[in-house]
C-alpha cells in the first residue's frame, strides 16, 4: 500500500475523478428509472446507490492494487436500461433475479469460460472494437460546441494548450478551465444539492425467486452485462497493453453482484469507457503507474456510495456540455492509439474497419449493444478472409 501512495500523482487523481464524473454522470438517470419502473421507495432508490457506489469502489480498488493494473469496473448501464423497461415486475423478485445473474457471472469467471474466448480475439479487433466505443464520446464533444460554444471552445483550447506545454496535466487543466467558464457563465447549479440529503442507509429487500423472473429478467440481465459491457472492457485492457487476469475480474465482480444485490447492486463488470481515461498517457506517463488512477476512481465510487445523495445532486449541477467535452477530449489520445494499433496490420485491416464501424453505429439488436456486434462482424470478416485464402491460391 505504501508503494501505491508513492505512485499517486495529481494525474492519476484527476484521471480517477474525471473516470467517475464521466461514468456517474451519463448513466445515473438510467438507474433512478430502472428503480421507477420496480417500484422502489426513496430510501430504496438511495440504498441503491450507496451498494454500487460501494461495490464499484471495492473492487476497483481491491483488483488494481492486487495486480498493479488499472482496472476499473463499473454497474451494468445497458442492464439499468433493460430494468428500466420492464413492467409488472415486483422488487423482490427483481432481487432474486439480481442474485442469479451475480452467480452466472462468477461462474463465467471462476470457470474460465469467458477468457478463453477472450483470448482468441485478435488484437486488431479488439483495438478496433474499443476505438468505435470511444469514437462516439468524441462525436458527442465535437458537436457540443453547437449548443455550449462558450463553455467548450474554451475547454479544447486548454487541451491543445496543456499537450503542447504540459502533456502531464492536460486533461486537469481542460477539467479547470471548464469549471472556470460554467462557473463565470452561470451554468454551475448548485441551488438544487440539498445538505440533509446527502448521506444514505442501505436498505434490505429479501429477495423471491421465480422462474418467470429468473428467465426474463436474470439471464438477460447476464447476456447484456457480458456482451456489451465485460466484453468491450476486457478489449479496453488488451487494446491498452494490459494483460490483466480476466478470469479473476470477472468472478470479482459476480461475488460483488451476489452479495450487494439485496441492496440494489444489480450487476458489475469490467468497465470500457471510464477505464480508458485511466490507462490513458493523461493518467500518468509510466504505464505502470496508471493503476492509480482506478484506485483513486474507486476511492472517489466509495464517498459516492456513503454520501450518494448529495453527491448526485452535485453531479448533476455539472451542465451536460462540460461532462460530454471532457470525456471527449480525455480520450482523444486513446482513440488514436487503439486506431493506429488496429489498422497497422493490413491482414486484418478490413475486419478491423468493420468493426470500428460497427462499434461507432450504436447498432441494438435483441436487447444488446454495439460492442457485441462489431466483434461478431470483425471476427466473422476474418474467418471468412481465412476461408478464401486457400481457394485463391489454387
Amino acid at each position: 500500500m505504501r508503494s501505491a501512495l508513492k505512485d499517486l500523482s495529481p494525474s492519476t487523481l484527476v484521471a480517477g475523478f474525471v473516470a467517475v464524473l464521466v461514468g456517474y454522470t451519463s448513466s445515473v438517470a438510467i438507474i433512478f428509472q430502472a428503480t421507477v419502473a420496480l417500484g422502489a421507495t426513496p430510501a430504496q432508490t438511495a440504498s441503491w446507490l450507496w451498494a454500487l457506489g460501494l461495490g464499484m469502489g471495492l473492487t476497483s480498488l481491491g483488483l488494481s492494487l492486487w495486480t498493479r493494473q488499472p482496472i476499473l469496473t463499473a454497474w451494468s448501464t445497458p442492464g439499468a436500461a433493460l430494468l428500466a423497461a420492464t413492467s409488472g415486475l415486483a422488487l423482490p423478485e427483481a432481487i432474486g433475479a439480481f442474485i442469479v445473474c451475480g452467480l452466472l457471472i462468477f461462474a463465467a469467471g471462476a470457470s474460465g469460460v469467458f477468457e478463453k474466448l477472450m483470448d482468441r480475439l485478435p488484437v486488431a479487433i479488439a483495438s478496433a472494437l474499443l476505438a468505435g466505443v470511444l469514437a462516439r464520446f468524441g462525436l458527442d464533444a465535437a458537436a457540443s460546441v453547437q449548443t455550449a460554444p462558450g463553455l467548450v471552445v474554451p475547454m479544447a483550447l486548454a487541451y491543445l494548450a496543456g499537450r503542447r506545454w504540459w502533456p502531464r496535466y492536460a486533461v486537469p487543466g481542460v477539467l479547470l478551465t471548464g469549471l472556470v467558464a460554467a462557473a463565470a457563465q452561470g451554468r454551475l447549479h448548485l441551488a438544487g444539492v440539498d445538505p440533509g440529503q446527502v448521506f444514505v442507509l442501505p436498505q434490505w429487500t429479501t429477495p423471491v425467486f421465480r422462474w418467470q423472473a429468473l428467465i426474463g429478467v436474470a439471464l438477460p440481465l447476464f447476456l447484456v452485462t457480458m456482451a456489451s459491457q465485460n466484453l468491450p472492457g476486457v478489449a479496453a485492457q488488451r487494446a491498452s497493453g494490459y494483460s490483466t487476469p480476466v478470469s479473476a475480474s470477472i468472478a470479482v465482480t459476480g461475488v460483488a453482484t451476489t452479495l450487494l444485490a439485496p441492496f440494489g447492486g444489480y450487476a458489475f463488470n469490467l468497465a470500457a469507457i471510464t477505464a480508458a481515461i485511466c490507462m490513458g498517457r493523461e493518467a500518468h506517463e509510466d504505464p505502470a503507474r496508471r493503476y492509480t488512477a482506478a484506485m483513486a476512481a474507486g476511492v472517489y465510487y466509495v464517498l459516492l456510495g456513503l454520501a450518494g445523495g448529495g453527491v448526485a445532486m452535485l453531479l448533476a449541477a455539472f451542465p451536460r456540455e462540460l461532462v460530454v467535452a471532457i470525456a471527449g477530449l480525455a480520450l482523444l489520445g486513446t482513440i488514436a492509439g487503439a486506431l493506429a494499433a488496429a489498422l497497422k496490420d493490413e491482414a486484418h485491416r478490413d475486419a478491423a474497419i468493420l468493426t470500428f464501424l460497427v462499434g461507432l453505429s450504436g447498432l441494438k439488436l435483441f436487447g444488446i449493444g454495439s460492442a457485441f456486434w462489431a466483434v461478431v462482424a470483425g471476427s466473422a470478416a476474418i474467418a471468412f478472409a481465412a476461408w478464401r485464402r486457400p481457394l485463391t491460391a489454387r
